[in-house]
């Protein structure tokens, strides 16, 4: 069963929806004793990093989410709290995977945000269980995660090639919408709670 982390900077109706288009039974963490009613932890985002780490913050979670064992998921902004920094508000972040978010850079001639359907090449992770090479997927950001190849699992390119998905030890972080990016992004969900 999937805890969604509610901190108030997630879109959390469309992640529902479609964990319950794939019949996944979820629950709210709103405290750290719900932490250990679920089996995996979904920390969903949108937004400001800066701001989203304050409202994270604020909900007392920090260390227990970092001292988690179990498969936790970072989607979008959620994937940028799990690095250790970003340029959106010069901000200190979990730093659970030691790269860094930063901004995508107007000279490189692109429309910032980055928004639409992207490619995504990606490695053998069981995250990408069933999921076709160059697969589509569904983005909308204006920051981006440097690529690094120990923990980058996917890659896309936009401008520049930067990290679409990132892994260490029991933390997976996606910058694309998995809720937003049909029967591919279903896949990754299905996969994520299918990980023990």
């Amino acid at each position: 069963m999937i805890g969604i982390i509610n901190y108030g900077a997630g879109n959390i109706f469309s992640l529902t929806a479609a964990l319950d288009r794939l019949s996944v039974s979820y629950g709210m963490v709103n405290t750290e004793a719900d932490l250990d009613k679920y089996s995996h932890i979904i920390i969903p985002g949108v937004g400001h990093a800066g701001s989203a780490m304050e409202k994270l913050t604020a909900t007392g979670l920090v260390n227990a989410i970092k001292a988690l064992k179990k498969p936790v998921l970072g989607i979008c902004v959620g994937m940028q709290l799990i690095t250790e920094h970003s340029e959106e508000g010069d901000a200190k972040l979990l730093d659970i995977v030691p790269v860094k978010t930063k901004k995508f850079d107007k000279t490189l001639n692109i429309k910032i945000p980055h928004m639409g359907w992207n490619a995504v090449q990606h490695k053998n992770n069981s995250l990408f269980t069933s999921v076709d090479e160059n697969e589509q997927f569904y983005f909308v950001h204006s920051y981006f995660i440097e690529y690094n190849p120990t923990f980058d699992i996917a890659s896309a390119n936009y401008g520049l090639k930067f990290s679409a998905a990132v892994q260490k030890d029991n933390f997976y972080g996606v910058q694309f919408h998995p809720e937003k990016s049909g029967r591919a992004g279903e896949q990754i969900l299905k996969n994520f709670s299918n990980l023990s």
